[in-house]
């Protein structure tokens, strides 16, 4: 049933939202605490009655087709929700969501395709080579595609788990078989240097804007932007605006645009990039980035002088939006 709230006749205050949080994958207490950041938004917002829904629950296949709810928010990380699998069941029980549609989320959370499509796009990547344990080549055949020093890291998975910086040869088969334990296909990228950035981007297929980028400032005993890191003050890791030059900061801005469209995204994304000596470089898209109290996107939000509850309300009124085309 098409509820009434397609038809933008519902004010906020009437409105039932559920967000979507916790769920199956590694990422379950992240995403617990994005929910609960975004919910105190949305209530902020002035929606009426906003609920943290679990699909990790034994009742949500119930509890989302019988709610009444006009609107899903998706705060869902890792294998189960920004992969695509939950929003093929709101589209089967009929309620709008938050975020992209399930072909674009699964091709998302994809490193290996992501990379191709971005190829495909013009958009520049390191070099790399995917694998699984049945066609796994060997040290020699991977150091001669992307060198010494690598990102070793599952090719579907989120957060950085299962990821390893190697600065050897002698470092890799372990690093692959970390690797392995969070996926069944592996990812080994050339390490590129330079300053690490981030961009959100907000809109649908005829808009789209970037958010202020940041330069994550890694700390000096970590090796790289790593699970520890993500999760401390971002006062201590967020540089906003990064030091880049004019030029150099449009086109980190232009091409998190350009891979959010490549990956036909919708709603909300963050690229994540390397700026090095010859440009910037693109690592990966988060379709469905964090939205806890340290994560980039709210201070990417607070610098653009954008209040967290209004990005919220505004990625509610887009899948509204899209949900009655």
């Amino acid at each position: 049933m098409i509820n009434e709230s397609r038809d933008g006749m519902k004010k906020r205050s009437d409105m039932k939202i559920a967000v979507l949080a916790g769920g199956i994958s590694d990422e379950r207490e992240i995403s617990l605490a994005s929910g609960e950041n975004t919910a105190n938004a949305l209530r902020e917002a002035g929606y009426g009655i906003v609920e943290m829904v679990d699909p990790g629950a034994d009742d949500f296949l119930t509890k989302i087709s019988t709610g009444s709810y006009d609107v899903a928010f998706v705060a869902l990380h890792g294998f189960g929700g920004e992969d695509g699998m939950t929003q093929h069941i709101l589209e089967y029980v009929g309620i709008p969501y938050t975020g992209s549609a399930p072909l674009p989320s699964g091709i998302a959370m994809d490193k290996d395709l992501s990379k191709l499509l971005y190829a495909r796009a013009g958009l520049p990547v390191a070099p790399s080579v995917t694998f699984t344990r049945e066609d796994m080549p060997s040290v020699e055949e991977i150091v001669a595609q992307v060198g010494e020093q690598s990102f070793v890291k599952p090719v579907v998975n989120g957060s950085s788990y299962g990821i390893s910086a190697v600065k050897s040869s002698d470092e890799l088969a372990d690093a692959i078989e970390i690797a392995f334990e969070h996926g069944d296909k592996v990812m080994v990228e050339k390490r590129v240097y330079g300053t690490e950035i981030t961009c959100g981007v907000v809109g649908d297929g005829k808009t789209l804007r970037a958010l202020p980028v940041v330069e994550v400032c890694i700390p000096q005993n970590c090796d790289f932007y790593d699970l520890e890191v993500k999760y401390v003050d971002p006062t201590e890791i967020h540089r906003i605006p990064a030091r880049l030059s004019e030029d150099t900061y449009a086109r980190v801005q232009e091409l998190a645009c350009a891979a959010h469209n490549a990956l036909g995204l919708f709603g909300i994304s963050r690229t994540d990039m390397i700026v090095t000596e010859d440009g910037p470089v693109i690592l990966e898209t988060n379709n469905i980035p964090g939205m806890t109290p340290t994560s980039l996107i709210p201070d990417e939000a607070r610098h653009a002088d954008l209040p967290f509850s209004d990005l919220c309300a505004e990625l509610v009124e887009l899948a509204l939006a899209r949900a009655a085309r």
